[in-house]
């Protein structure tokens, strides 16, 4: 079952100078299961469960939800490069990807969606 993903911190935090902050802490809080990191991946094979990285690209907000488009950076694994006469044993990459986040202004209750490559 998917746990279900509440900002309520961010969502108190709206419209002050606060809030850039506050919504990097909750989601940098959230794990690989709640974000789409396996789905973003571009060189790795594995996401890691953890981001590395918010940024903060836009916001703007309806009468329902607060929306927010952020960049995540996050490592991604190569499996299967990590033999003793590989030249290259490094087998994490970086990795990046922007997500779309809506939080209900009710129950602060987030989705948390990827954007295609623009």
């Amino acid at each position: 079952m998917k746990t279900a993903i509440r900002l309520p911190g961010s969502l108190a935090a709206w419209e002050t100078s606060e809030f850039e902050e506050t919504l990097k802490r909750e989601v940098g809080r959230l794990t690989g299961e709640m974000l789409p990191l396996q789905a973003a991946l571009t060189h790795g094979s594995y996401a890691s469960d953890k981001v590395s990285g918010v940024i903060l690209l836009s916001t703007s907000e309806s009468a329902d939800s607060v929306i927010i488009k952020a960049g995540l950076h996050f490592t991604g694994v190569i499996a299967g490069c990590t033999c003793a006469d590989a030249p290259t044993p490094n087998n994490e990459t970086i990795e990046y990807c922007e997500v779309l986040i809506e939080i209900d202004r009710k129950s602060a209750r987030a989705s948390i969606s990827l954007l295609p490559d623009a």
